[in-house]
């Protein structure tokens, strides 16, 4: 006869003991999972996330001027916030920021001079308090090659 799930003897066989550390562990996973789906819906939204970017991640633009905007979820404080640019060759520029706008959103332009990788670097400060930070990987390629 075959034990059913409900039968203690399954739980005692070797291949189903649980050390303490697996019960810890369970028990602090359940316990933060908990803890997120009690917080406040405010709490959540509290990290100002990117909605749209351009130039978008990943994407491929051409050589020439740079048109730079990061858009978020929800204001931001631009006289805090800043955005750069890392080159191919490892070395950074700072963008200057379009002064007005749409509060959640960052702009400003640059040169894209070099083909290779690129880095768009930002930091913002929530207006709740929050600051996060990021990238936007793209590249830069002769126009013909661009897409």
């Amino acid at each position: 006869m075959q034990p059913s799930l409900l039968d203690s003897s399954v739980f005692a066989a070797p291949e189903f003991r649980a050390t303490k550390q697996t019960v810890l562990a369970l028990a602090i996973l359940l316990g933060v999972s908990a803890a997120v789906i009690a917080l406040p819906p405010g709490i959540a939204r509290a990290h100002a996330i990117i909605v749209a970017a351009q130039p978008a991640m990943n994407s491929t633009v051409a050589r020439g001027e740079l048109e730079i905007r990061l858009d978020f979820n929800s204001q931001i404080d631009r006289k805090r916030s800043r955005l750069s640019l890392q080159r191919p060759d490892g070395s950074e520029i700072i963008i200057a920021l379009a002064p007005d706008g749409p509060a959640g959103v960052l702009a400003g332009q640059a040169q894209a001079t070099l083909s290779g990788s690129w880095k768009l670097r930002w930091q913002v400060l929530s207006l709740d308090g929050h600051i996060t930070r990021g990238e936007v990987s793209f590249s830069v390629r002769d126009a013909a090659r661009a897409r």
